[in-house]
């Protein structure tokens, strides 16, 4: 298999992931309402949204139905297994404080672990789970066997 250069990817202007729901609009409205998303482009079947990210770019998702009608063969509608999408923030614990007192059920609760993150989860209407962390102090030690190898 031939392999690609670096430079076969330079014209990549954006990468984001699309999920095939057909709850985009609950979905929309939850990455609107407790993400901070906003709604770059929506049609009946299709809508896609995108958070600034200050210096670093932007970040994005879309939503689409399974019935669009350019929907090459696959994907299949999302079944809510396989996938984690991670969102870092500046303090996961206010974050899941705003989002429970918004009526979010929290998957898993806030929690500092041990590797180096707080974290929670949540899952948007679409059955996507969102791990929401921040990046804090590892326990001392966490990561010196796995980084010597011997795990």
């Amino acid at each position: 298999m031939p392999t690609l250069s670096p430079a076969t990817l330079s014209q990549l202007t954006s990468a984001y992931p699309l999920v095939t729901t057909a709850n985009i609009h609950a979905s929309r409205d939850f990455f609107v309402q407790h993400l901070g998303f906003e709604v770059g482009f929506e049609a009946s079947w299709f809508v896609w949204l995108s958070r600034s990210t200050g210096e670093t770019g932007t970040t994005a998702i879309a939503f689409m139905t399974p019935d669009h009608p350019s929907r090459p063969p696959g994907p299949e509608a999302f079944n809510g297994q396989g996938l984690l999408l991670t969102l870092q923030v500046d303090d996961a614990r206010e974050q899941e404080t705003l989002m429970r007192a918004a009526g979010v059920e929290i998957l898993y609760p806030v929690r500092h672990e041990a590797w180096g993150q707080v974290r929670f989860q949540v899952r948007d209407p679409s059955g996507l789970v969102l791990d929401i962390v921040e990046q804090a102090e590892p326990a001392e030690g966490f990561w010196d066997a796995y980084m010597d190898g011997n795990v």
